[in-house]
């Protein structure tokens, strides 16, 4: 691609590169001039415009882009790519769900050639319909074709969304003199429905291991939730202590994350138990809500994946919480 000023007698079929004010509206950058433009530049008293100007081999920006969005994505379902426009595309959400990208090969794509990029969210964001997933955009406004089939092999099927694969789910909280009570169901059933999932059942039991044992046996549905009066500060405080009796897997308890902490995660027979720190009473973003985000979409979670949460794991203090991190 050749860039730069050139005479309006040589400009048409050239990209225009920058805007350009007429007497009666502008000519917009990307517009590929025609011999009317030729003759509204000429008449607005210019007698060259900077344009880039295509080689042969060279991939238009809106081609090139869509092309990038095609490999990516490669038919992955739950996904949409928005039609090119000047050089970008953007991949959407069809409904809610979590990101899962392959970062290697993304940033081989990114490292091909610097007028080619894709941006994406983070690896694992929870997303909800409409929500953007990852843009294309191409710098300039061609790119070689050796270059973009270089990137597309790359890049190829390096994006998805996984899609809530459990419905329901049983929130159990404990309760002790004078605490909480069911204040947070509200947040932890909103949290649900962001990810399509019905809160069927919330049941309140002492804080009490042999009784919360049994409100864990009778849940019924694919995922359990558990949120104690008081918090869960050991492996064998009460609701750990619940989840073995009765034939439960204590996969992790603890995670690097701030707020949220007090986490623990765990599995009875097919069923997965989250136990869930206090701050998941707030709607703020929590520890809880990576953790749920994966669950309900049916990511493997194990204790190796926890445990590398707590790299960008400092989230934002939540002023309700009764021992903030300084003073």
């Amino acid at each position: 691609m050749k860039f730069g000023p050139l005479p309006l007698d040589k400009a048409e079929g050239a990209v225009l590169a920058h805007s350009v004010a007429l007497k009666k509206g502008r000519l917009r950058k990307g517009r590929v001039l025609v011999a009317e433009d030729i003759a509204r530049l000429r008449d607005a008293g210019l007698e060259a415009v900077t344009v880039a100007r295509l080689d042969p081999g060279d991939v238009h920006e809106n081609e090139a882009a869509a092309r990038l969005a095609d490999a990516a994505l490669a038919e992955t379902p739950h996904l949409t790519a928005t039609d090119a426009f000047t050089g970008r595309v953007n991949l959407i959400a069809d409904g809610p769900g979590v990101a899962v990208l392959d970062t290697t090969a993304l940033e081989a794509m990114n490292a091909v050639d610097p007028m080619i990029t894709l941006a994406t969210v983070p690896p694992f964001q929870q997303m909800r319909k409409g929500g953007m997933v990852a843009t294309i955009k191409i710098i300039s406004y061609a790119v070689g074709d050796q270059k973009l089939a270089e990137a597309c092999a790359a890049g190829q099927a390096a994006i998805r969304l996984a899609k809530p694969v459990l419905t329901d789910a049983t929130l159990i909280i404990t309760e002790i003199e004078g605490g909480a009570g069911d204040k947070g169901r509200k947040a932890i059933a909103d949290r649900l429905d962001a990810l399509g999932v019905t809160l069927s059942k919330t049941v309140l039991v002492p804080h009490r291991d042999d009784q919360l044992a049994e409100a864990i046996a009778a849940a019924d549905t694919g995922l359990v939730l558990i949120l104690t009066g008081s918090a869960t500060s050991d492996i064998d405080d009460v609701a750990p202590t619940a989840l073995r009796a009765v034939g439960g897997h204590v996969e992790r308890f603890g995670m690097p994350v701030d707020p949220g902490n007090l986490l623990f995660l765990g599995q009875l027979g097919d069923r997965m138990v989250i136990g869930l720190p206090g701050c998941a009473r707030s709607p703020a973003l929590n520890g809880a809500d990576w953790v749920l985000a994966r669950v309900v979409c049916g990511i493997s979670v194990s204790a190796r994946d926890i445990a590398a949460m707590g790299v960008g794991g400092l989230l934002k203090e939540i002023p309700t919480r009764p021992q903030p991190r300084a003073g």
